[in-house]
């Protein structure tokens, strides 16, 4: 089977070509006009979307070696996301579905990533298994799912007010580092001192005002957003500059920390041998490095997608499509798809 996945979910334009369960190509162009306004701005969004979707796609199928007709099914992101950037995607889908007369596959966004550890690109690729613990962390979500077999879950933890990749963002953007901050934060990171300062750990056993921590695996990080600007304004602008490193090396800790306790917690509740992390955060490198040592230490597979499926890519639509249809799980014929509004919590 050959399946054409198309991702636009927010600032990614993505194609990729899925061939007998393998990746042959996955073409991402990423919005760069965002970074002047320091966040995305749906508008703008829709219109890069309007403007890429047919070389994209068009790169996606010649750099795959075969030609529209070859295609058996087509797959895109109907949502959640910025819905004028769900829409292009999923319009151009439609019509291409309708004029090759093939399938089409709507898919979640969210579904996505917690199923992108399965994306094969090379021979003996690992998946996470038929019931693992899937951290899905971005700058939109945050969320434990417990995966059981034939592609159920069920979401047993959540953010309660920001997700793991807006307190990056919206931390960076306090220390003057540019869109998105995330990766700068990551990368100043090694250069600091994790230890420098203790930023609060809502929700854990870590926390200084929480009680009730085990068997909530719900997370909080307005809190530390707050704990952080606080910090700033008790300081000088020369302190700051000068052990920048060290404070984004605290702030990441504070997050990552939470992230790993709650997920191991959770492996041990539910016994599953294997945990996978996804979303654009799991490209965090002291995310992977903490989440590594913490899953060796207690005999649990770690599933990790490559960092170019960590964030919005086409592979894992074209994947989920894959696996649905492979169960007969998948909607098809359906060329007038309304958009997911939401993620479904199950």
């Amino acid at each position: 089977m050959t399946i054409l996945g198309i991702e636009t979910s927010c600032d990614e334009t993505s194609a990729a070509v899925l061939q007998k369960g393998r990746v042959r190509s996955n073409i991402i162009s990423s919005q760069l006009i965002h970074r002047t306004y320091g966040g995305v701005v749906p508008e703008l969004a829709s219109r890069e979307h309007e403007r890429l979707i047919v070389s994209v796609v068009d790169t996606a199928i010649n750099q795959a070696n075969i030609q529209k007709n070859d295609l058996d099914v087509i797959a895109a992101t109907a949502g959640p996301g910025l819905i004028g950037a769900v829409m292009v995607g999923l319009c151009f889908a439609q019509g291409l579905a309708w004029s090759l007369a093939k399938p089409l596959v709507p898919v979640n966004h969210i579904e996505a990533h917690i199923f992108s550890g399965f994306i094969q690109d090379h021979p003996g690729h690992e998946a996470p298994g038929e019931r693992f613990i899937s951290l899905c962390v971005s700058g939109g979500h945050t969320m434990l799912c417990l995966v059981q077999e034939d592609l159920a879950y069920s979401v047993i933890g959540r953010t309660i007010d920001d997700a793991a990749g807006e307190a990056f963002d919206k931390t960076g953007k306090m220390l003057g580092l540019d869109y998105p901050a995330g990766p700068v934060i990551d990368r100043l990171s090694r250069e600091g001192d994790p230890a420098f300062h203790d930023f609060p750990r809502a929700l854990t056993s870590q926390s200084r005002t929480s009680k009730s921590y085990r068997d909530n695996f719900d997370f909080s990080f307005s809190g530390l957003k707050t704990s952080v600007l606080h910090y700033i304004n008790r300081h000088d602008p020369a302190f700051i500059e000068q052990h920048l490193s060290d404070i984004a090396a605290s702030i990441q800790e504070a997050i990552t920390s939470v992230l790993v306790e709650k997920t191991i917690a959770a492996a041990k509740k539910y016994s599953v041998r294997a945990v996978s992390i996804a979303g654009g955060v799991s490209a965090n490198s002291g995310l992977r490095q903490k989440m590594e040592k913490a899953c060796a230490q207690n005999g649990l597979h770690l599933c990790i997608p490559k960092a170019v499926y960590s964030t919005d890519n086409a592979a894992m639509i074209a994947t989920v499509a894959d696996l649905k249809l492979s169960r007969g799980l998948a909607e098809t014929n359906n060329y007038d798809i309304a958009p997911f509004a939401s993620f479904a919590y199950k």
